[in-house]
């Protein structure tokens, strides 16, 4: 058994250097997406299913309270925390439009919109993303190696080189715990 948890924090560590490897330039442009959206007096709308939606409920509480440092709130929306709007649209509509129906509602060009899907087909992640763009958000896809369907309609692709779901979704924190920290830096700087 030791050997085996062993093995998979070298599976972690991997899956966390290689991400650093390939999107390091990625996640500098997805701060400075952010960051300027910020500068704008724009938000941000994070969305998922799942452990995402936990991720995206995980992102938003670090934007609008803090990650490191006193400053301002920042404008932050998790889309799958209102039960009601979320069985609504699911029942008059269909679940694909769950996400979508919710950034036409509350985006507006220059938000930016981050999907977060660790196959990257996610329906109602892309149908989200594809509604962003349609509407002038800027958008980010949190997913897994090649980035799937949603690669389509990302501004930036954070895809993790990663295949297997449980080591996507650890790279996925380190990911966007470093984009909260770099957009806080930032915007400490902006106040």
């Amino acid at each position: 058994m030791k050997e085996d948890i062993r093995s998979r924090f070298d599976d972690v560590s991997g899956a966390i250097c290689r991400t650093r490897d390939r999107l390091t330039d990625r996640i500098a442009e997805a701060v400075d997406l952010i960051v300027a959206c910020y500068h704008e007096d724009h938000g941000v709308l994070v969305f998922g299913n799942g452990g995402s939606a936990s991720d995206a409920q995980h992102i938003a509480g670090e934007l609008v309270g803090r990650f490191l440092r006193e400053r301002r709130a920042l404008k932050a929306e998790a889309l799958s925390t209102n039960t009601s709007i979320l069985t609504a649209l699911a029942n008059d509509y269909d679940f694909e439009m769950i996400f979508a129906r919710q950034i036409e509602a509350n985006g507006r060009a220059g938000d930016v919109a981050i999907g977060i899907t660790t196959s990257g087909n996610s329906a109602n992640v892309v149908a989200g993303l594809r509604k962003a763009h349609e509407i002038g958000l800027k958008t980010i896809a949190l997913t897994g190696e090649g980035g799937g369907k949603c690669a389509d309609h990302a501004d930036v692709l954070l895809d993790v080189p990663a295949t297997h779901t449980p080591r996507i979704q650890e790279a996925h924190i380190a990911v966007y715990h470093i984009i909260c920290e770099l957009v806080e830096r930032a915007v400490v700087g902006m106040d």
